[in-house]
């Protein structure tokens, strides 16, 4: 498995990964109807710098990272994380957000925040814990859930 940054041809690989996840509507905060258009400019144009995961099948994850705040605050990134069905639970989105703390210092950021992570995603609450997050606020009744109704979201920190 290599983690490598994304280039444009990459997308039309990138985007059945995106659209799974966003379709389902449970853990990002994206239209579910999302265009592939406007999911490529989400995901990568407006990214500082977004990267790929390849494995022997392809491309099986995915992460952007992202200035958090302009000016005063830019010295913050923001990361979002995607790893196909396939490559679930061998620890791919672990690796990913480790590679993402080196960029992130590569690039000069002192921090990562995650400004949106729901309460009801246990597993990566709990993976973004071991890695060393600390959840710094709660939002109540932050997102509807299709099938588990109002959720809160965390932010959730760490310097790097």
């Amino acid at each position: 498995m290599i983690i490598r940054q994304a280039e444009l041809a990459d997308f039309d690989a990138i985007w059945p990964l995106l659209r799974e996840v966003f379709r389902s509507g449970t853990t990002y905060a994206v239209d579910p109807a999302i265009s592939k258009d406007d999911a490529r400019v989400y995901w990568m144009a407006a990214a500082r710098a977004t990267y790929v995961a390849e494995g022997a099948g392809g491309i099986v994850g995915t992460y952007y990272i992202k200035t958090n705040q302009p000016g005063g605050g830019a010295h913050i990134c923001n990361c979002g994380y995607i790893v196909a069905p396939s490559a679930r639970g061998q620890g791919l989105a672990g690796r990913m957000c480790d590679h993402s703390q080196q960029e992130a210092r590569a690039l000069g950021y002192t921090a990562m925040q995650f400004n949106f992570v729901l309460d009801s995603n246990d597993g990566a609450v709990r993976l973004w814990q071991r890695l060393g997050f600390a959840i710094v606020g709660t939002i109540p009744d932050a997102f509807d859930h299709p099938s588990k109704g109002m959720v809160s979201a965390y932010v959730m920190h760490k310097r790097l």
